[in-house]
């Protein structure tokens, strides 16, 4: 008998690129809010969803330096189960409820892209890099305190694709300031079979779910973002029309669900997301 959470399916199993939830992160997350052509976010956003008109193009660039383990003391294997993300999230609306949509996402190993996958974000392999904090002061230490500075970059395919720098200010204990949304993705499945490219395998709209979930030692500032025109890519789209805050802060939690909230099969369907 075949094992394996996913593929490789094996006899023993251990090959599979991600082993099964519980999914446990933890890391440090670097990021800038800011404004894009609403008609640019808009045309991002999957049926079931719709632009939200009371934040008309909001969007967050975020970095994340990731440390994950399921039930197999994963965090042992760094370097199978360490990556670095960059990521856009777009506000929107599903029926009344306000959330993000992740239209762009990209890490630096296969075993992340394939949770991501699982869960509906949309990654592709990046080369992701930012700054990070240290306790021995030093001046390669960016400590977290007014005045520090901060970097995030992504590159892809040997382009460079997009930049954040932040200036830290003040100590933040809002977290709900930059995270107050729940994010909703698109998972999407193709056919290879001739005549069905277009009607997927999975195609369902899904909403993210976070257990024990801490957000802590944030920090806000001024925030810039670059994100230059490549050929072959899209991410340009989002240039900002304008910034808001910068931000840094430490992130927990665990995945062990999704919540499908539409499918072609049931439109209409709505589950309990309270």
């Amino acid at each position: 008998m075949l094992k394996g959470y996913s593929v490789p399916r094996t006899p023993l199993g251990l090959a599979a690129v991600t082993p099964p939830p519980p999914w446990h992160y933890s890391g440090d997350l670097i990021g800038v809010e800011y404004w894009a052509d609403p008609k640019a976010t808009a045309c991002l956003l999957p049926d079931g969803l719709s632009p939200d008109p009371q934040t008309n193009g909001h969007a967050t660039l975020l970095f994340g330096d990731w440390q994950f383990t399921a039930s197999g003391e994963e965090l042992l294997d760094p370097a199978r189960y360490q990556c670095r993300e960059c990521l856009i999230l777009i506000d929107a609306v599903w029926r009344d409820m306000p959330v993000t949509f992740c239209p762009f996402d990209f890490v630096d190993n296969d075993a992340a892209i394939a949770r991501g996958w699982v869960k509906g974000y949309p990654r592709r392999l990046g080369s992701v890099f930012q700054t990070r904090s240290f306790s021995a002061p030093s001046p390669a230490a960016a400590p977290i305190a007014p005045g520090s500075r901060f970097t995030g970059s992504l590159s892809a395919c040997g382009r460079r694709l997009a930049a954040a720098h932040i200036t830290l200010r003040q100590a933040e204990p809002d977290v709900t300031k930059i995270f107050s949304r729940p994010v909703v993705n698109l998972r999407w499945f193709p056919r290879l079979e001739a005549g069905k490219h277009e009607k997927p395998t999975v195609e369902e709209l899904v909403l993210s779910v976070t257990d024990d979930l801490q957000i802590v030692e944030m920090w806000t500032g001024e925030g810039d973002i670059c994100l230059p025109r490549n050929p072959g890519e899209e991410m340009q789209m989002l240039t900002p029309v304008r910034t808001g805050m910068g931000f840094r802060c430490s992130v927990s939690f665990s995945v062990t669900d999704l919540k499908i909230l539409e499918s072609p099969d049931s439109r209409g369907y709505v589950p309990h997301v309270g």
